[in-house]
């Protein structure tokens, strides 16, 4: 089985402050890898080194077999990437937008997107800026879905999230493994975090304190090694 992400001794640094301490990590391709840590843990800077949007201090990250800091734009057609505050063309309408991304990628399914547009309910004709903050994460995650990358990010995917499609994109989730491909769930929350993942590593200042393969073992039972692990 190859790696969609592979990083050795992960080092960043903010002045005196170091946000990631040596992080070694492998993510197979077919898995569904959380981080779990309370906020300041490091998580969203692992995700941003990754996706090349800042530089690490020292080590290696490699993602999709490239090194991270060659990341282009032509890469992410084969990379769906959702952070927590994604930004949006507010002034689009949800229609306009899922068709200004379609061209940008071959792979693009719009029998897939009629799929995400109808279980997470989007209002075509509203525009972005009048959405709430749950339903943009949703037309976010709709424009990251549909073209079945090889690798999805999801920094907070489930923030605003309401049940019903919280349990949708786990689902989505789930067929995205199923079908070899990766995903990074990156999240404060460790029922969410455990509840669908294959690979759980918790997060504290930087560092993995504890790494819990899903194996056998139920979110009751992942959630006390986090208790555990950030105790």
């Amino acid at each position: 089985m190859n790696n969609a992400i592979r990083t050795e001794n992960l080092v960043k640094r903010f002045r005196k402050v170091e946000a990631l301490s040596g992080l070694d990590l492998t993510v197979p391709e077919g898995s569904i890898y959380a981080f779990v840590g309370p906020n300041g843990a490091g998580k969203t800077t692992a995700i941003k080194i990754l996706m090349n949007i800042v530089g690490a201090t020292r080590g290696r990250a490699e993602v999709l077999g490239l090194d991270s800091m060659q990341l282009a734009g032509r890469h992410f057609a084969s990379i769906g990437y959702v952070s927590e505050n994604q930004e949006l063309p507010e002034w689009m309408r949800v229609d306009a937008f899922l068709a200004y991304l379609r061209p940008f990628y071959l792979t693009w399914d719009r029998t897939l997107e009629n799929d995400l547009v109808s279980q997470f309910d989007l209002p075509l004709d509203r525009k972005l800026k009048d959405l709430s903050r749950g339903m943009r994460m949703k037309a976010a995650l709709a424009g990251a879905l549909a073209f079945h990358p090889k690798l999805m990010v999801l920094d907070e995917p489930f923030t605003g999230l309401d049940r019903i499609a919280a349990e949708a994109l786990s689902r989505l989730l789930a067929r995205h493994a199923a079908a070899g491909r990766a995903t990074v769930l990156v999240t404060h929350n460790v029922e969410e975090g455990t509840g669908l993942a294959t690979h759980v590593a918790f997060m504290r200042a930087g560092r993995f304190v504890h790494f819990a393969p899903r194996a056998g073992r139920g979110p009751e039972q992942v959630g006390e090694d986090y208790r555990n692990a950030i105790a």
